[in-house]
């Protein structure tokens, strides 16, 4: 018996050695993966805040430093989807239109950190910019369908455009009105829809849409000159001679005051 329970503490022993070894292992390996977890987390924020600083300097104009802060990002994360985005954005605005095209397709493919939505409608506006409307509107039919991304009413605004090249006036006209039912003071959806409205004698409607858009925006030669037209329907002369003078003063050079004189003279014959 005695050496039974002798052999029963040598096991006892040994059994508390392996049940501390394993935990220490365990506990290892759990600080060994809070690590990796916290390195990548770091690194993801990194990520992010190269990418800010990228847009915030690409908006100034900086190309070069946005470069630098996209090239960082893309150092720690090659699949970051909004630095090569930055990158495709650079690429676009220096008129590399081969090079931006490529980055935002990898930039498709990649690892967003807030939206797809975003890259999507970037590149649908680079497209639609190349004059690719059909290619454009693809995507801004996904933004749209996105209805946790803010600039729904933006890619809204897009399709109007792509519809109103394509000759579908139809289309054109219910995307800026659904434009402005999500942001009421978007003021590129108001010139528009009073362009629009315009052509279809609703002078009321286009009036309307006019004052919307100066409210919230700075007036255009093209904005003036409407506003011209519509004033010269209603008869309000005063008007009229005030968006005449704003016309002449703002936009000497623009098409839209040539046509303005162009008008007159046709009066006066």
């Amino acid at each position: 018996m005695a050496g039974l329970f002798q052999y029963s503490g040598r096991t006892k022993s040994c059994w508390h050695v392996c049940l501390s070894f394993a935990l220490l292992v365990f506990l290892t390996a759990c600080v060994s993966s809070g690590g990796k977890k916290t390195s990548t987390f770091n690194r993801q924020k990194a990520v992010e805040a190269n990418v800010k600083l990228g847009m915030a300097y690409l908006q100034k104009g900086q190309r070069d430093d946005a470069v630098r802060a996209f090239s960082k990002a893309l150092e720690l994360d090659p699949n970051a989807a909004e630095a090569n985005q930055g990158m495709a954005l650079v690429h676009q605005v220096s008129g590399e239109f081969k090079a931006a095209e490529s980055r935002f397709k990898r930039a498709l493919k990649g690892r967003s950190a807030f939206s797809m939505s975003g890259i999507e409608f970037s590149y649908g506006r680079f497209l639609l910019e190349r004059n690719r409307c059909p290619e454009a509107l693809e995507y801004f039919e996904r933004v749209r369908k996105d209805f946790k991304y803010q600039r729904r009413h933006e890619a809204l605004f897009n399709i109007g455009r792509c519809a109103g090249r394509a000759g579908d006036t139809e289309r054109a006209l219910a995307s800026y009105q659904y434009a402005l039912s999500l942001n009421n003071n978007y003021a590129p959806a108001s010139l528009e829809l009073a362009h629009m409205l315009f052509d279809r004698e609703n002078y009321a409607g286009a009036k309307n849409n006019l004052d919307s858009y100066s409210r919230n925006s700075r007036q255009s030669a093209r904005s003036l000159l409407l506003g011209i037209r519509i004033e010269r329907i209603f008869g309000n002369k005063d008007k009229e001679a005030s968006y005449v003078l704003a016309l002449k003063n703002l936009h000497p050079y623009s098409k839209e005051y040539l046509e303005y004189q162009n008008l007159v003279k046709k009066r006066a014959q």
